[in-house]
């Protein structure tokens, strides 16, 4: 037997019809390092500043290094293996100049409930009304060291949408949470 070669030169075919039908820039799968993150995260906002306003741009360079930043250290506090961290990052245009910056992962299902109620309830705020969450979590030292704090509030801030999210039952007390910001 040899070594696999992954996908079949027809599937490879198929995943960029795919990425181009879904209008994907950048698509990660795997455990990154922090090195991998500032590498794509500047590639990425040079080619998105090229086609949008700078500040859009630096929206979304700011939502998808907060994303793979919070699912790397995520990895990192529960001693997770390369595969348990591994993790789904994608950023795709999006209809009316938007862009969809989207990450899921394995994560622990208590901690994922959570998090899936924190972003539930940050999407009953008005931007006004998470302008004025955020200053005041950052005025009393709110920061939530467990996450799901200023990060997520500064993300639904920056979004031109409500956030999504999603949480599946996995074995042995994991769940996969998936997580979409559009800006």
């Amino acid at each position: 037997m040899g070594i696999s070669a992954g996908l079949s030169l027809k599937q490879l075919g198929e995943l960029q019809k795919f990425c181009s039908d879904q209008q994907i820039l950048i698509c990660l799968n795997g455990p990154n390092s922090q090195s991998l993150i500032e590498e794509i995260g500047k590639a990425m906002r040079q080619h998105i500043a090229t086609q949008t306003e700078d500040s859009k741009a630096m929206d979304v360079f700011s939502t998808y290094i907060e994303i793979s930043q919070n699912i790397r250290n995520y990895a990192i506090q529960k001693n997770y293996d390369a595969a348990t961290s591994s993790a789904t990052v994608i950023i795709a245009s999006h209809p009316q100049g938007r862009y969809s910056v989207s990450a899921a992962n394995l994560v622990e299902t208590t901690d994922g409930q959570r998090l899936l109620e924190r972003i539930q309830s940050l999407s009953q705020y008005d931007k006004a009304e998470l302008k004025q969450l955020y200053k005041t979590q950052l005025r009393e030292g709110e920061l939530n060291a467990g996450g799901a704090g200023l990060g997520l509030i500064e993300m639904a801030r920056r979004s031109s949408a409500p956030l999504e999210a999603s949480l599946e039952d996995r074995p042995g007390g994991k769940a996969f949470f998936a997580l979409r910001v559009i800006v």
